[in-house]
């Protein structure tokens, strides 16, 4: 099997239970039935990404409110995204996004797309992740790396992205020995450009590799030359959503 990891870690995935991290939609207006259906109930969703505008927008969003709302009434985390630009973008613009997310949408944490990956940034983000924590009680703190990063980074985020890109890379992927220190609950993946006839393949990779949050679609990334798409891959449910949910809503695992 190509994402074969060490024994030590195989023997314990089979008992990952699997839920849902949403990288974000599309506003609420121009993707209703996604939101709509984040609040089905059953469904296994751990926390949902509200991204206004690469951020929380220039003026309160009523629409951005009242589907953060309905999240957070159904027991669902509403993350606010911040960009932080693999490192270069300025500590005071991070905290300036994240007030405004809690002054508008009442957010329970944050998600730092774009996170740096290297030993050397990793003070800087542990400043900005403890601001953040200060700022909001019982924050949930996601590092979108999208690739495993420095160990160190591990005891600073709730939850970390260690692996976000297309299904021709993660069905080939690796995992980090070092993730092994750590249970399934700290990692999350996210493939696009997934086919339906490989969800059980995904799923299973996900649990040997110790990820128990992931966000798996079809839809593909169109902000590359060959992407043979049109925009950011997550903005919409995958073809097989209600097929992906039926697999993973009971917490049954392998």
């Amino acid at each position: 099997m190509p994402h074969l990891t060490r024994a030590t870690r195989g023997t314990a995935s089979t008992e990952v239970r699997i839920g849902f991290g949403v990288p974000g939609f599309a506003h609420p207006l121009v993707a209703p039935v996604e939101w709509s259906e984040l609040t089905r109930p059953g469904t296994p969703l751990k926390w949902v990404v509200l991204n206004v505008a690469n951020g929380p927008g220039e003026r309160p969003d009523p629409h951005c409110l009242e589907a953060a709302g309905r999240l957070r009434n159904a027991g669902v985390r509403v993350l606010g995204h911040l960009d932080t630009t693999y490192g270069a973008r300025a500590f005071g613009e991070l905290i300036s996004d994240a007030h405004r997310y809690l002054d508008w949408y009442q957010v329970d944490g944050f998600s730092l797309d774009r996170c740096p990956t290297e030993r050397t940034a990793l003070p800087e983000v542990r400043r900005t992740v403890a601001t953040l924590r200060a700022l909001v009680g019982d924050a949930h703190i996601v590092l979108g790396h999208g690739t495993h990063p420095y160990p160190g980074y591990a005891e600073t985020g709730d939850q970390l992205v260690t692996f976000a890109g297309p299904w021709s890379d993660y069905r080939w992927s690796q995992v980090a020995e070092w993730t092994a220190d750590y249970p399934a609950e700290r990692f999350c993946h996210f493939v696009h450009g997934m086919p339906r006839g490989h969800l059980e393949e995904a799923l299973r990779i996900a649990r040997w590799q110790g990820a128990s949050t992931i966000y798996f679609t079809d839809r593909v990334d169109g902000s590359g030359v060959d992407g043979g798409g049109s925009g950011d891959p997550w903005e919409s449910l995958p073809g097989y959503w209600d097929e992906i949910v039926s697999r993973i809503g009971t917490g049954v695992s392998e």
